[in-house]
């Protein structure tokens, strides 16, 4: 698989149509994933995976041949899908009681499927959502978050505590729900 992509993108680098189709059907599921984990309409997620391909396929001979290229695509899909929130403006609240992160725990979470925890996610608001995603899913820091949303440190940080309590509350509930159907 290494050498087939290795030549994939030998042939996007020379502009060659069928290899920005071969990793545009390689890549695009997974991508489109990343893009609904931000927005939940699936024709502005599509757009946004195309904007970010369009991106990938403009600026892919400044991609060097070192770490993962996979990396490489997904850190431009949710840099656009991040430019398209920006666009919306206002999805963030101010909280000015900042909690220790530590203090809430969501132990719960291992008992449950990845795709129940992307469900439940997914049903964040999306302000909560897109910091939750960010910062717990994409591993970026508060600091870099506040700096890509144009939001302070602590609006980060609030956000993430707010969606884990969220997340907390649903998953209690569920708990709550299959412990009285047993």
């Amino acid at each position: 698989m290494a050498e087939q992509l290795k030549d994939i993108i030998k042939g996007c680098k020379k502009g060659k149509r069928t290899a920005q189709k071969a990793l545009y059907d390689l890549f695009a599921p997974k991508m489109l994933s990343v893009c609904k984990r931000y927005v939940h309409d699936t024709a502005t997620a599509e757009d946004i995976l195309l904007q970010g391909f369009f991106k990938v396929f403009k600026h892919i001979h400044q991609h060097q041949e070192k770490g993962s290229f996979e990396g490489w695509i997904r850190r431009i899909i949710v840099n656009e899908a991040l430019m398209y929130l920006r666009k919306k403006k206002h999805i963030f609240e101010d909280v000015d009681n900042v909690y220790n992160l530590n203090d809430h725990s969501l132990s719960a979470l291992d008992k449950m499927q990845a795709d129940e925890i992307l469900q439940l996610v997914a049903e964040l608001p999306l302000g909560y959502r897109t910091i939750f995603n960010l910062y717990i899913i994409e591993g970026y820091k508060h600091r870099e978050i506040a700096e890509q949303l144009n939001i302070s440190i602590n609006t980060s940080k609030s956000q993430l505590i707010q969606a884990k309590k969220q997340l907390q509350k649903k998953i209690n509930q569920l708990n709550h729900q299959t412990s009285e159907l047993t």
